[in-house]
């Protein structure tokens, strides 16, 4: 896996095996991510949920984040992001953090973010649905780390409903790529506001 565009593009990426619990985002998808994501991107502070090898966060920090922070539960994660950061040098642009992205989240208190990416398994080891993009959403509503004008991005599989949004939040655009979808959310009031 490579980085796909900016300052660290076309350096590698160590990746962790996939299997129903790890599934990095495709090439594709990302790129198109970053496409939409570009200019909002420089100066951000970015959040990578679920973040498996942390290629999405890296990416933004690739692309001129400021800062990015990588949640993961699985502590094989954690170090595998631990060191493509160290090898791609952004580690003093970034904060590793184990915990339960739909259950620890209150970790993240005090910190404020832009743009945050989730990208949870569509499917755990019985290759049963897992739908966690809603509880996600909800769990990062109750932190009050988005930013006033922040987005929240998820990628789900396609049949996963997007119902039960947390009070005052939309979902803004859709993009499908395959089984898969991003979802973009963020809160009605910044709609209001023009944009």
């Amino acid at each position: 896996m490579r980085v796909q565009s900016g300052s660290a593009r076309g350096r590698s990426i160590k990746a962790l095996p996939t299997g129903p619990e790890v599934r990095p985002i495709l090439a594709r998808i990302r790129k198109s991510l970053f496409d939409i994501l570009r200019p909002r991107l420089a100066g951000s502070r970015f959040l990578d949920l679920f973040a498996g090898t942390g290629t999405v966060g890296i990416e933004a920090l690739s692309n001129g984040a400021s800062s990015a922070v990588f949640v993961d539960a699985s502590p094989t994660s954690c170090r595998m992001i631990s060191k493509n950061l160290d090898v791609l040098g952004f580690t003093p642009r970034s904060r590793v953090v184990r915990a339960d992205v739909v259950h620890e989240m209150r970790v993240l208190v005090g910190d404020q973010f832009e743009l945050v990416f989730m990208g949870p398994p569509y499917k755990d080891e019985e290759k049963r649905p897992l739908a966690l993009t809603i509880p996600a959403l909800r769990a990062l509503d109750q932190t009050g780390v988005l930013a006033p004008a922040g987005i929240v991005i998820g990628q789900h599989h396609k049949k996963e409903p997007m119902t039960g949004l947390p009070d005052g939040w939309e979902l803004f655009r859709q993009n499908f790529y395959g089984d898969s979808c991003l979802s973009f959310f963020r809160r009605k009031e910044r709609a209001t506001e023009g944009s």
